[in-house]
């Protein structure tokens, strides 16, 4: 995993270092840090250009202590200075080095090497003031690398949001935890390649705030010699109508490529029909509207994609929500339960998989608020509905309450195409079935898809929703 913590948490922690070190001695660990990835993005360090952006904090300090260090070894360091309160000591050490600092950059930033944000810290919150706006934007467009000291200039360290101007970083390099805004969009698209430096801080951390899985994480049950369809889990979909037939098929494939032992399907006519030609391993059922009659014994359901937000999707959610069983409630399900949330009061697992808008009629927030802030919105509804949230998009973000958000890092922008989510549902619900915790399942299922789609997309190429399903078994053989 890779762990992050907010803020105040990092600060409490560096505190308690500090107070064990010699003064000075943490700012130098980062800073040689810093120092060392920046030269390994150099051609050669003698002789670069290499500007610093200053502001008044730690890591302005930061930025001139890895500048001096550059300066040592023959890089041509300027530093521009953002504000009165500049680090005196890392100032005076660039200065030693062989460094400058100016107030009035000229052309310098266009034609630097590489440049270190060094603006604003952690701490910054809300949107730039000048002259750090104008500062940051001249960085974002110069030809040379952005390196970010910490966490880009106006993103947030603690949520990833952005309120105007940030600089956007090719690298940033972060010290002794990973922080959440690294991580989530909008701040994540922000970050480029993050880089960890360590500089002490593990035994003074508490549990973190946000993960992201690596593949070493993801770990859906494994067949065992004596295992059967039936122990390897039964799920059953609900999905589709004679309107939106796609959804029933998509959602199955990614329950029979998800490792399901048995995917039981349960539609009107016409779907059914598909999906037997589509995927004839499923045991299909052709019900009633509204009805679960006869669709047979299961371990999870998946009730919602295409199902259309009549009275005959409430009696399905009213049946399967009503049941001792994992549900895993997506797309019109999600609407209904909008205009009936009582149906949510539950002791088993539920697993709602919305994307920001429809989050938005969930918890009666706007999308446009949910898209700034992801983490406090997911967070709210995972308290407020007493389910695990997936919240869908640029970032997908999986919480519940009182555990640490789970951040997916696998997701790729040609996932945004018609389908894809009903696979991920069926792909959640088939590894419901087979056991994994609702939480488990959620992150695993968003982590293999993600994987898929980039499997899929090979050489940057369109894909499709059935393009996803046929990836899957590659994606989870990347587990192995």
């Amino acid at each position: 995993m890779r762990y992050a913590h907010e803020v105040g948490k990092v600060r409490a922690a560096e505190r308690a270092l500090m107070a064990r070190l010699p003064d000075g001695t943490l700012m130098r660990r980062a800073a040689t840090g810093l120092a060392s990835v920046c030269a390994s993005l150099l051609p050669r360090v003698y002789g670069a250009r290499v500007v610093l952006l200053v502001g008044g904090g730690s890591n302005g300090g930061d930025a001139l202590y890895a500048g001096a260090d550059l300066a040592r070894r023959g890089a041509r360091v300027v530093a521009v200075v953002a504000g009165s309160k500049i680090h005196t000591g890392g100032l005076d050490a660039l200065r030693a080095a062989g460094g400058r600092a100016v107030d009035d950059p000229g052309d310098e930033i266009e034609d630097a090497d590489l440049i270190i944000d060094g603006l604003t810290g952690i701490g910054g919150m809300g949107a730039l003031r000048e002259p750090h706006a104008t500062l940051a934007g001249r960085a974002s467009a110069a030809t040379g690398l952005v390196v970010a000291c910490d966490v880009p200039s106006g993103v947030d360290a603690s949520t990833g949001r952005v309120d105007g101007a940030a600089v956007r970083a090719d690298v940033t390099v972060t010290f002794g935890t990973h922080k959440p805004g690294l991580l989530i969009d909008p701040g994540a698209s922000h970050c480029g390649v993050v880089e960890l430096v360590d500089i002490g801080l593990g035994g003074d951390l508490p549990d973190p705030d946000v993960v992201a899985s690596r593949p070493t994480d993801v770990e859906p049950p494994e067949p065992l010699p004596e295992s059967d369809k039936y122990r390897r889990g039964v799920v059953g979909v609900l999905a589709g109508s004679d309107e939106y037939t796609g959804a029933a098929v998509l959602s199955t494939g990614g329950a029979v490529r998800g490792g399901a032992g048995m995917v039981r399907f349960a539609s009107v006519a016409h779907p059914v029909e598909l999906v037997r030609q589509r995927w004839p391993e499923a045991v299909t059922t052709v019900v009633e509207p509204g009805s679960i009659e006869g669709v047979g014994r299961v371990q999870a359901w998946v009730v919602g994609p295409g199902l259309g937000t009549g009275e005959a999707t409430e009696a399905l959610l009213e049946a399967t929500l009503g049941t001792d069983l994992p549900v895993l409630v997506d797309a019109d399900g999600l609407t209904v339960l909008a205009r009936r949330p009582e149906l949510l009061r539950r002791a088993a697992p539920t697993v709602l998989t919305p994307h920001a808008g429809e989050l938005s009629r969930l918890i009666g927030a706007d999308r446009e608020a949910i898209e700034a802030r992801r983490l406090e919105h997911v967070r709210l509804a995972a308290s407020r509905l007493s389910a695990t949230v997936l919240l869908k998009g640029s970032t997908t973000l999986v919480a519940e309450e009182d555990r640490p958000v789970r951040v997916n890092p696998t997701g790729t922008p040609r996932l945004a195409t018609a389908g894809t989510g009903d696979v991920l549902s069926g792909l959640i619900g088939a590894l419901l079935a087979n056991g994994m915790a609702a939480l488990e399942a959620a992150a695993g299922g968003a982590y293999l898809h993600g994987l898929a789609a980039r499997i899929a997309s090979v050489d940057d190429a369109p894909i499709s929703a059935d393009d996803v399903v046929a990836a899957l078994p590659d994606a989870f053989r990347t587990l192995i």
